[in-house]
């Protein structure tokens, strides 16, 4: 479904379930004025479309023990794809990161990787990052808060 096709229907239907994603299909139909069977027809096909890709419970990282963020910029010594591919793929099989991005400009990667505390952020960089063949630089950044955290798009 491309984004020209979301009426207004489905674009509410969105915005309230990145909003509370376990809505009962008769409280969402509810409230964007639909019956639950056309609510629910138009869910499976937001999500056989890949509009909708999951749900997921929103976590306090330092409730369950993981309160530093880092963010890690990333520069590789050479932008080549096979380097590249090499990089993403290590990265996908590290839990500790949570978000990373091929980015423009001075540098190549931006990650941020969630630990319990500089040591284990230390250990990280000594076990996992540094130790990747193409890395040829990392400046890191250490989070004093957060501000703001949303997964919702600005969908409507």
């Amino acid at each position: 479904m491309a984004e020209k096709a979301l009426d207004e229907t489905d674009r509410r239907i969105i915005a309230l379930l990145q909003v509370e994603g376990r809505l009962s299909i008769q409280d969402l139909a509810t409230r964007c004025g639909l019956s639950p069977s056309p609510c629910l027809r138009r869910v499976r096909a937001l999500e056989a479309s890949g509009v909708i890709t999951g749900y997921a419970a929103v976590i306090d990282q330092a409730r369950v023990g993981l309160p530093v963020s880092v963010f890690a910029s990333v520069k590789l010594e050479r932008q080549r794809e096979d380097a590249l591919d090499r990089f993403e793929a290590s990265v996908a099989r590290w839990p500790e990161v949570v978000d990373c991005y091929l980015m423009t400009g001075q540098r190549d990667y931006l990650l941020r990787i969630v630990v319990r505390d500089i040591e284990a952020y230390e250990r990280f960089l000594k076990d996992k990052l540094t130790r990747l063949e193409s890395v040829a630089s990392i400046e890191s950044s250490f989070a004093l808060g957060q501000v703001k955290r949303s997964s919702a798009l600005p969908i409507a």
